[in-house]
């Protein structure tokens, strides 16, 4: 029997344009298309058609794998025809539904894999797929980038545009790139959404921010739900997010220790009446003697340790909490009080962050993860009631935005000379924070 692939797909004009860009030998591809352009059922016939012309492991990932399954193990177009219906039977020697994943009859193997996992990269991937990129963890890439340097691989990037965050700066960098191939279509472009249903979706209530960020790919919208959109865009308007100076004052850290997932420390110094955000770390899996030496290997010369009530926990079998065992490691840690027993909640903590906002200047490469933490932090999407809840959502940016919460409450505690007062930091927190229901 003689198959085909692609398999029962016919691209539509403005498809071809990247499948010939593939064929004509470019390795990496930036496609910002409008929502249901197509991005997902093209690319997956790439991966099919790649998969036959060399053996090797081809990843789909996607922010979550449960997002992978919903919209490419068990999504279907427009016609309702299945995505996996373009990767036909007789040439499957096994599907795993467990693993999402389908070993093909010549030894290639195609998975959908969720970024959020410790495990992304896989064995050897020669061709990758990183579909809603704009809303995974950018460092997925860079685990594995250099895997698909050493093995000549190819990797294709799909989104609509979510603010001025990493999306955005892969997009400027691949513009520019002429080893990269680079396309932004909008509505407006393909024709595949009518104007008629664009002004349905507005007349039935789509903001108009989400309708420009969705079906004419704007990156000057902030995602919806995010907390700190506003005040990010504030910060470059003024040009506060530039490559600072490293003042010759102390630097101050704040934390958020992972047990489970990553612990996150932002470097700031009090510059008169502003901060100065100049340093960002992040990692996982580690022990906090680890995080000792990174401290020490980048040499400033320290004032406080900022971290949050949880420190202080003591462990089970040990009976010793981290905040001692940081000390014996020569790390003196001020804590941050229970929120709940103080009065200042999660919302009035992010209150607080942005009330500061105006006062904070970064250097933008040293805390570029940071930013994008901040940018990405986000309102939990309630699909029950079609609204965002009022907790953030449970992704990757959730622990470079809790330290900077924690560096933000330092801050208002703050009551050196040539700081803040403690009548001041009162004052500040009465202004903005929002009154006790």
């Amino acid at each position: 029997m003689k198959v085909t692939v692609p398999y029962n797909f016919t691209p539509r004009d403005y498809q071809f344009r990247v499948l010939k860009a593939l064929e004509e030998g470019y390795k990496r591809a930036v496609l910002v298309w409008h929502r249901r352009a197509g991005k997902d059922k093209t690319a997956l016939n790439v991966v099919v058609k790649k998969a036959f012309e060399r053996v090797g492991n081809y990843y789909y990932y996607l922010p979550t794998a449960a997002l992978g399954r919903k919209i490419v193990w068990q999504g279907k177009d427009r016609d309702g025809f299945p995505f996996l219906g373009h990767v036909p039977q007789e040439l499957r020697s096994r599907t795993r539904e467990d693993e999402m994943r389908i070993e093909l009859i010549n030894g290639s193997a195609i998975q959908v894999i969720g970024t959020d996992k410790t495990d992304v990269v896989g064995p050897n991937p020669v061709g990758c797929i990183f579909s809603e990129y704009s809303l995974q963890d950018p460092a997925a890439w860079n685990y594995i980038r250099p895997i698909l340097a050493e093995n000549d691989g190819w990797a294709i990037f799909l989104y609509t545009p979510r603010g001025r965050q990493h999306g955005y700066t892969l997009f400027q960098m691949a513009k520019y790139n002429p080893s990269w191939y680079c396309e932004l279509l909008t509505a407006d472009d393909t024709n595949a959404i009518t104007p008629e249903a664009i002004e349905e979706e507005r007349a039935s209530g789509m903001s108009e921010e989400l309708i420009q960020q969705e079906f004419y790919c704007s990156f000057d919208y902030g995602m919806e739900g995010s907390y700190y959109t506003k005040q990010l865009a504030r910060a470059r308007q003024e040009g506060r997010i530039t490559r600072l100076p490293i003042q010759d004052v102390s630097v101050h850290t704040a934390w958020d220790i992972g047990y489970r997932d990553a612990t996150a420390i932002w470097f700031f110094q009090f510059v008169g009446k502003e901060i100065w955000v100049i340093d960002y770390y992040e990692n996982s899996g580690e022990e906090l003697a680890h995080y000792a030496k990174v401290l020490q290997e980048k040499g400033y010369i320290y004032g406080e340790h900022w971290a949050p009530h949880d420190i202080e926990k003591h462990e089970l079998g040990t009976g010793v909490s981290l905040r001692e065992r940081a000390k014996d490691l020569g790390l003196e840690f001020n804590v941050i009080e229970n929120w709940s027993r103080t009065g200042i909640g999660l919302a009035e903590g992010i209150e607080v962050v942005r009330s500061l906002f105006p006062r904070f200047w970064f250097h933008e490469e040293n805390t570029k993860r940071g930013l994008d933490a901040l940018s990405e932090y986000k309102k939990k999407w309630d699909p029950l009631w079609a609204t965002f809840s009022d907790q953030p959502a449970k992704n990757w940016a959730r622990d470079g935005a809790d330290a900077f919460r924690i560096l933000s409450l330092a801050v208002l505690k703050e009551t050196r000379r040539g700081r803040m007062t403690e009548t001041e930091a009162q004052n500040l927190y009465e202004a903005y924070a929002p009154p006790a229901i």
